[in-house]
């Protein structure tokens, strides 16, 4: 059985500092996605989504190990945050919140893979949200990016920093993207990590 670690090989796009902000080139990849709005704590649909993510990125992991042989750990939570009105956004008015979250799938488990696994949780578990699934490729290009230790409404200081390093750049920047390192079901708020990343092109 051969093993991949997918975040060492990526190290550079998992792993960030609290410290300092960077500039990462982000190539194109491949994700699983899912759309929807609301305020993410409270939202039927958001926790909906997030199970059928890990559901059909499990699966495929597993399909994967049984037909080649490769074993590798599923990757992290992402999220794509913003607002058709940006006011809101900054206002923290969840209730507009739009989001896309995402897992990135590797290329070796290729898109038959991914619709295998789809139908598999589909007829076993019934999810309603798997039907809202994609896989698509999404490429971000030159970003910036933090490490935000803590809370998620604690962002704000963090977020001030990265959207600095940009503004004195190029001061053009994308979608709010937070790659989310902890599993918060067993972990302190104090203690979450997540990597805060915006394009700046």
């Amino acid at each position: 059985m051969r093993k991949v670690d997918l975040k060492k090989e990526l190290e550079h796009l998992y792993h960030a500092s609290a410290k300092t902000v960077i500039a990462v080139d982000v190539p194109a990849m491949q994700f699983l996605m899912v759309d929807g709005e609301g305020d993410p704590n409270s939202a039927p649909a958001y926790s909906r989504a997030v199970e059928a993510l890990f559901a059909v990125s499990y699966t495929a992991k597993f399909m994967v190990k049984k037909a080649q042989g490769l074993d590798y750990g599923v990757m992290p939570l992402e999220g794509l945050w913003w607002a058709e009105d940006l006011s809101a956004f900054a206002a923290n008015d969840r209730e507009k919140w739009q989001w896309t979250m995402m897992i990135m799938q590797p290329e070796f488990a290729p898109r038959a893979v991914i619709e295998a696994a789809m139908a598999d949780v589909e007829s076993k578990k019934g999810l309603p949200a798997v039907k809202d699934l994609r896989l698509e490729t999404f490429a971000e290009g030159s970003c910036a990016q933090v490490l935000h230790i803590g809370p998620f409404t604690a962002e704000g200081p963090t977020i001030e920093r990265l959207h600095a390093f940009i503004d004195e750049r190029t001061g053009r920047r994308g979608k709010h993207h937070e790659i989310y390192l902890s599993d918060i079901r067993r972990t302190a708020p104090a203690k979450w990590k997540t990597i805060i990343r915006q394009p700046m092109n």
